[in-house]
């Protein structure tokens, strides 16, 4: 692992990393997130008079994986061969699996990362009314591929 953050310069100063000698690679990144609510808002999911707020963090997820460079300053644009969001419902909230792919000279981790965060978000946003208490957790990287790195995995607790 190197002892030097690559989002700065010599002289110490913010600076977007020039990935133009790095080969093109096939990558993927999958995030989790996980919406902490109260099982009477789980139950009333299904009858939001804003819509499903599933399909809707659904979308705004794919569509925050698309927009990262865009809200991270430092992200390079990507051209994403595919951006996913899955859920998982349990007793005490709403699990996300967010998922990002490209083939490009740097990483998705942001872009799935990104998906995730937004979709958590997007619950919280459809669900508020019911119960402001609902708290957005263990937002983190599960898996990335490709690259000169390789493959990480996050190891389970």
């Amino acid at each position: 692992m190197s002892n030097r953050l690559s989002h700065y310069n010599e002289a110490g100063e913010a600076a977007m990393v020039d990935v133009s000698g790095k080969q093109i690679t096939t990558r993927t990144a999958t995030a989790h997130a996980f919406v902490s609510m109260r099982p009477d808002v789980i139950r009333a999911l299904p009858q939001n008079p804003k819509g499903n707020p599933l399909e809707v963090a659904r979308i705004a997820g794919i569509l925050a994986a698309k927009k990262t460079a865009d809200l991270i300053p430092l992200c390079h644009p990507l051209p994403l061969t595919h951006a996913g969001v899955e859920f998982g419902m349990q007793d005490t909230g709403i699990e996300i699996i967010a998922t990002a792919s490209t083939a490009a000279q740097t990483g998705v981790e942001m872009e799935a990362m990104t998906a995730a965060a937004v979709a958590a978000l997007t619950i919280y946003d459809m669900t508020k009314a019911l119960d402001k208490a609902i708290e957005i957790r263990e937002v983190y990287l599960v898996e990335k591929t490709g690259g000169k790195s390789g493959t990480y995995r996050r190891n389970s607790e």
